[in-house]
């Protein structure tokens, strides 16, 4: 079942769950210019990450309940989701995010999900969907408890907006639709053969990946390169 593909790149989750972005996001110390700029290009993601749910659900010899599961998900990402970000962008009086370009590693993941989703098999969309969902929910929990235990400490500095984020992705409401979509890539796997299989292992590591990078970016604040042509002189 899915719990196959978490296993196969469980080792690149336990990085992950101990990412300096994440970790300085529950101790308080992340620097607010390093979340804006992660809310932005999520804002941005979330669109893609939609659309590309709405394309699993016109996927043919998809049943009219799953695709109506999938639709659901859209809406979940474009609306729920993205009603966090919204109330950042009116408490940090953040202006034209509409307008904000996808950064490298933003763009690279999207345009994975988007090319597996539109040219790939049903089976291996799903796959490649799964790790944004399942990794926020266990990253959630993971920093929900190491905030309970430097709160304890008295280690912490409390940041409302990042409480406000880890509260989300460790509630009990997000746990409920991440089983939901584990349900799917379920029953995709019990109906796929072996090459299948091995083909959304491949997807579900790749994702995991850019998971990661995705919030390097945001701790680098990663940027385009300026590209300057060179003049030369005789």
């Amino acid at each position: 079942m899915a719990q196959r593909l978490w296993d196969g790149a469980a080792s690149m989750i336990g990085v992950t769950e101990k990412h300096e972005f994440l970790v300085s996001m529950v101790d308080g110390t992340l620097a607010e210019e390093n979340f804006r700029y992660y809310v932005i290009q999520d804002a941005l993601y979330l669109t893609d990450y939609a659309e590309c749910f709405r394309i699993l659900a016109r996927n043919s010899g998809v049943s009219q309940s799953d695709s109506d599961r999938l639709m659901a998900f859209a809406k979940g990402a474009e609306e729920d989701e993205k009603e966090l970000h919204r109330s950042f962008f009116k408490d940090w009086k953040i202006t034209g995010a509409d307008k904000a370009k996808a950064m490298p590693n933003t763009l690279l993941y999207t345009s994975y999900l988007l090319q597996v989703c539109s040219t790939r098999s049903h089976a291996e969309g799903l796959a490649a969907m799964l790790p944004c969902m399942w990794i926020y929910w266990h990253v959630g929990k993971c920093m929900l408890k190491l905030r309970e235990e430097l709160d304890k400490a008295g280690n912490r500095k409390a940041v409302p907006a990042y409480d406000a984020w880890i509260d989300l992705y460790a509630s009990e409401e997000f746990e409920k639709e991440v089983k939901d979509y584990i349900g799917l890539v379920d029953q995709a796997i019990a109906d796929a053969d072996e090459e299948t299989i091995a083909k959304m292992q491949e997807h579900f590591n790749m994702t995991c990946r850019l998971e990661h990078m995705f919030w390097d970016q945001a701790n680098s604040l990663m940027d385009w390169p300026e590209l300057k042509s060179s003049s030369s002189s005789s």
